[in-house]
């Protein structure tokens, strides 16, 4: 036996340590938020309320509609996605839970990871039951084009996802948390706002990905990536100090 193999194994035990502490906290989470389904309740009427709303305002017979379809649709997923994200670090303050956490022997890493993929769960399934409402109010066929739309969605969201969860770590001890995050996490979403509009137009119209349009998939994809790196450099200092 040589001495790679053991070294190998020890690394590849405290991967899956690594991937069960992920787990486990998305798995927390996400039972937590569905015992009391507060924030997915408050997201998904906030969601449905804009849609029908707005579907007084536009006319979906117009040619100029299909222009605001993809900007409608995220302004409503990026104001709902807000809500789910505040309870992201704030249902740990109860009882000193979040200091608990922090004292486990647990990477600060998983911890972020694990909150940040309930998050994306959390916001996928608003995402989904949005778009029925959307193409009901507002004639629109989303079906044909559903597995390209949800490609663009999960992108677009999982950017959201890793920028809002580190938001929610740095404004959890402030008692405006509520505005602070949206007016943090905004700004810094604009150029995957833009992709994702883009893209979210293109394909309703019935433009395919790829072509002219391929730019804003490769705008996304390094957004996702470019933001993942960082918050996962950052979350020691943001979650410890």
């Amino acid at each position: 036996m040589t001495a790679v193999e053991p070294a190998a194994r020890q690394s590849s035990a405290g991967a899956g340590l690594y991937a069960r502490q992920i787990l486990t906290i998305a798995a927390k989470d996400l039972r937590s938020e569905l015992r009391t389904k507060e924030a997915l309740n408050a997201s998904v009427a906030f969601s449905v309320v804009v849609l029908v709303l707005f579907s007084f305002i536009f006319d979906s017979s117009s040619e100029e509609f299909h222009d605001y379809t993809g900007g409608l649709l995220w302004l409503v997923f990026t104001f709902a996605g807000a809500l789910v994200l505040n309870r992201s670090f704030a249902r740990e303050t109860l009882n000193d839970c979040l200091d608990g956490l922090l004292a486990a022997p647990l990477a600060p890493s998983a911890l972020f990871t694990g909150k940040a993929l309930a998050n994306f769960v959390l916001l996928l399934a608003v995402a989904l039951i949005s778009l029925p409402v959307f193409g009901l109010f507002y004639d629109v066929r989303w079906l044909p084009v559903f597995w390209p739309l949800m490609l663009v969605i999960g992108l677009g969201t999982w950017g959201l996802t890793v920028i809002g969860t580190v938001f929610s770590a740095l404004t959890v001890n402030l008692r405006l948390r509520e505005l602070m995050l949206p007016t943090l996490i905004y700004p810094l979403m604009i150029p995957a706002l833009m992709a994702a509009m883009t893209l979210t137009t293109d394909l309703l119209a019935g433009t395919p990905l790829g072509g002219e349009n391929l730019i804003w998939i490769k705008v996304l994809v390094a957004f996702d990536v470019i933001f993942t790196a960082v918050a996962l450099t950052i979350v020691d200092t943001v979650l410890l100090g």
